[in-house]
């Protein structure tokens, strides 16, 4: 019998360079766990390294953690890229570290891309420049989601900067996103008057939480049946009893 589960599905940790340190993946998880969020989604910048050592962590506290990639387009347009397995995650991070802009981070002006483990002890620092675009446009981002078995989601569409519709004016309608994003700075009245005209594509509310105290801001809903990537694919897309709330 279909169940409602609780879902932030837009998470940074410690690895993002715009961070807060204190986002490591087992405080993240316990932030959440707190909360009574079940599904979380990693989703740090251009890069899916802490999406593993998250869901491991997580899995003893009965919360589902979904490997994400926040990915920057040539265009600077943020899409989430949500997967069903790490292993899909990292094909996904093989060709955006392909295309990343080339450089080094530089941490005193941007911040640290640190990598820790379940203990939350530093194992070594990302030197890409994971705040950068790629030179991948936004229509080969979501081909390239969708061909690693994952849901492309426009990332904070209420936002000017780095969301779709400040950055390109709207969103071409050739685009196959599964879901479109708003973020805790938009609420549902707001977000239904201003986005009327992108009712036809399915809407998720998430957190993009970059501290400890943005988690669970804002979540979404999902009745399903378990909570597995295939479950929440059904829930965006509204079948088999399973559906979004808001």
């Amino acid at each position: 019998m279909p169940v409602e589960f609780r879902a932030d599905l837009h998470i940074h940790t410690c690895l993002s360079p715009c961070s807060e340190l204190s986002m490591t993946p087992a405080r993240i998880v316990e932030k959440a766990a707190s909360l009574g969020i079940n599904i979380l989604a990693v989703c740090d910048h251009n890069t899916a390294e802490h999406a593993a050592v998250t869901a491991d962590i997580a899995r003893k506290k009965g919360i589902q953690v979904l490997p994400g990639i926040e990915i920057s387009s040539s265009e600077e347009v943020h899409i989430l890229g949500l997967f069903g397995t790490v292993t899909d995650a990292f094909n996904m991070q093989a060709v955006v570290y392909e295309n990343l802009d080339p450089g080094e981070n530089d941490e005193d002006a941007i911040g640290m891309q640190v990598l820790v483990n379940k203990d939350d002890e530093v194992l070594g620092f990302n030197r890409r420049l994971l705040i950068g675009a790629t030179a991948l446009s936004v229509d080969k981002i979501v081909e390239l989601v969708h061909g690693f078995n994952g849901l492309a989601v426009a990332s904070h569409i209420d936002r000017e900067g780095f969301g779709i519709i400040g950055q390109l004016g709207f969103i071409p309608p050739e685009l196959k996103f599964d879901a479109l994003e708003i973020s805790f700075r938009t609420g549902t009245d707001e977000a239904l008057a201003r986005f009327a005209g992108y009712r036809h594509i399915p809407w998720v509310f998430s957190s993009d939480a970059h501290r400890l105290e943005d988690i669970g801001r804002r979540t979404t809903g999902f009745v399903m049946e378990h909570a597995t990537f295939d479950e929440l694919r059904m829930a965006i897309r509204n079948v088999c009893g399973r559906k979004t709330l808001y």
